[in-house]
């Protein structure tokens, strides 16, 4: 049998204009020439810091796919998880916010503030399948953008795993002068076909979602969203974050208790997947999941420059690249490859973890060294 739903979800998990801001902040940058040649008007940008700016220390965060400005706290009204590098950003962590000014920007496209497909358009409805199509380079101008806003002329570090490495390493090709250090965690330089491929099925499964609607679902009523493709692209992510090791040590064959995979139960691991897809139907917007992947499957550093040894070539930041040695989604040859291209760079830096890709989230005691030899660079 399938989880109990005690309540039903909302057409969209998204911040929406009205609710609770929690520690967010907010920039309007105005108008945004895509790289498509379109223009998306009254782009505004949802960020949170933390310590004090000295003109010197800025560190610039940067969330992975699902994730959001939220970095480090408690959650609370209008934060609707704890934040996700806790262990590592606050007052004498590895990213210690006595001595560095963290900001970090919720991502172009994305649903907890900054401009995304479930933002009001100008006409006020919310942009839904009107919103244009961006890529990682898009995502980073509004974030330059963005620095400009806030005062912030160079970073004394940028540090980002995922797709907040993707978008890492484009702030190190775009805008070399403006990035001190560079931290790419779990990341790569291009999509592959196999992330792609891994990519693929989820988008179907949103769009095949009789509650996609098209993308324009935002103000239907609650239940009637895409949160079943929602929640199946949630299940098949969260296989590429995690391992074969992992499910077999922490799940193996046992059933869910009270029920029984012979008589339309579940197992264990079923529910954990569940489990995951519920919760973020209540926090994500589908069409902030369908953009924010076609951007990342359109990642690719050298397009446009020539090839990746002149693309990488252009990174003057001192450098630190790190991967899981478990990781399936991004595997570790991606990172050495960025290691062995980057000018500047350390040879990579290996996470030993059975929790795959999302040991960029979890391995805090590693992450720690790793931060540790790169702020001290």
């Amino acid at each position: 049998m399938s989880a109990s739903v005690t309540v039903l979800p909302p057409a969209t998990g998204a911040w929406r204009e009205g609710d609770p801001v929690g520690d967010r902040r907010f920039v309007e940058i105005g108008p945004v020439v895509l790289e498509s040649g379109e223009t998306l008007p009254d782009v505004r940008v949802a960020y949170e810091t933390w310590g004090r700016f000295d003109g010197s220390n800025a560190v610039l965060v940067l969330h992975a796919l699902t994730g959001d400005s939220h970095v480090t706290g408690e959650a609370g009204l209008g934060q609707p998880t704890p934040g996700w590098w806790t262990a590592l950003v606050g007052p004498g962590r590895a990213v210690d916010t006595d001595r560095w000014f963290v900001v970090a920007p919720n991502v172009l496209g994305g649903c907890q503030g900054t401009t995304g497909p479930s933002s009001p358009s100008p006409d006020g409805r919310p942009w839904g399948s009107r919103f244009p199509r961006t890529t990682v380079r898009d995502q980073v101008a509004v974030e330059a953008a963005f620095a400009d806003a806030v005062g912030v002329d160079r970073w004394a570090a940028v540090l980002g795993g995922s797709m907040g490495g993707m978008r890492a390493l484009e702030w190190a090709v775009m805008f070399p002068q403006r990035v001190e250090r560079l931290l790419l965690l779990c990341s790569p330089a291009a999509a592959s076909a196999d992330q792609i491929a891994w990519a693929s099925p989820q988008l179907a499964a949103i769009r095949d979602d009789p509650g996609w609607q098209g993308g324009d679902y935002h103000d239907r009523e609650r239940g009637q969203g895409p949160h079943l493709g929602l929640g199946i692209a949630r299940r098949i992510a969260h296989n590429t974050y995690r391992t074969a090791e992992e499910y077999d040590t922490r799940f193996a064959r046992r059933p869910q208790p009270g029920e029984d995979p012979e008589t339309d139960g579940r197992y264990a691991i079923e529910s954990y997947l569940d489990h995951h897809a519920e919760k973020l139907v209540h926090r994500f917007d589908a069409g902030s999941y369908v953009e924010l992947t076609r951007a990342m499957n359109t990642h690719d550093v050298a397009r446009g420059r020539g090839s990746l040894a002149e693309a990488l070539g252009r990174v003057t930041a001192r450098t630190v690249v790190a991967g899981s040695v478990s990781d399936r989604l991004y595997p570790l040859h991606q990172q050495e490859e960025l290691a062995s291209l980057i000018p500047d760079s350390t040879p990579v830096r290996r996470i030993e973890s059975p929790y795959g890709h999302d040991a960029f989230l979890i391995e805090a005691r590693r992450l720690e060294q790793i931060l540790a030899e790169l702020l001290s660079l």
